[in-house]
């Protein structure tokens, strides 16, 4: 399973937590970004492209779709990876969010967190979680593509370690980066963390791993 931030948008330019906002497109910096990641995944095959609702989510990942002539129509957008539902909180600058009580929470214990007027972060990592093995189970031995947001590829990656939620704020995932998870007979693992400069088209040639490697890897050949 391939997971991608989308690429830096005008919503990370300007400090405001973009929630589920209309019209956030992407930043310069962004748009740079989604060309470099068209380079970066080449000429993979996937057996499910499942992308988040927002425009972010599209645009990030349309230079790659145009490159490999993948029809939009083999595009999923899943509800399930859609953005945190960040309520009161949607469009506020980040820097005044900071200064609220409720932000020790979301920092500290976000398994505790539920938005005002939005949804809890327990509910973000249960609907990415079905979401993710949903696609799983119709790609079957093939690659997924999941285009998303940080918190949400953040609760997934924790799904992915066992880690309570109330760990997610130490994984970091930047803009356009990539991360890959490996699944294979009810277990994940994870592969690669936060990658913003790897090309991944040898995953192509890769082969799900049905045990614990000794040593901790075979290392790619």
């Amino acid at each position: 399973m391939i997971l991608i931030r989308h690429a830096h948008s005008i919503a990370n330019e300007k400090g405001l937590l973009a929630g589920r906002s209309q019209g956030i497109t992407l930043s310069k910096s962004g748009t740079r970004q989604a060309v470099e990641l068209k380079k970066r995944l080449g000429n993979l095959k996937f057996g499910q492209i499942r992308i988040s609702p927002l425009e972010r989510c599209f645009a990030t990942i349309e230079p790659w779709l145009i490159a490999t002539a993948v029809s939009e129509d083999a595009v999923i957008v899943d509800q399930g990876f859609t953005e945190v539902d960040y309520g009161d909180w949607t469009g506020k600058k980040l820097m005044v969010l900071s200064l609220k009580k409720e932000w020790r929470i979301v920092q500290k214990t976000p398994s505790q967190m539920i938005f005002p007027n939005g949804e809890g972060l327990l509910e973000v990592q249960a609907r990415a979680k079905k979401s993710l093995l949903e696609s799983i189970k119709k790609a079957g031995n093939g690659l997924v593509l999941v285009v998303s947001h940080g918190d949400v590829i953040k609760s997934l990656i924790a799904t992915a370690l066992d880690l309570d939620l109330d760990k997610f704020q130490k994984i970091v995932i930047d803009p356009a980066s990539i991360s890959v998870l490996d699944y294979s007979k009810g277990n994940f693992r994870l592969l690669h963390l936060n990658d913003s400069t790897s090309n991944f088209e040898h995953l192509a040639k890769s082969k799900r791993s049905s045990k614990t490697q000794v040593g901790g890897g075979a290392g790619r050949k």
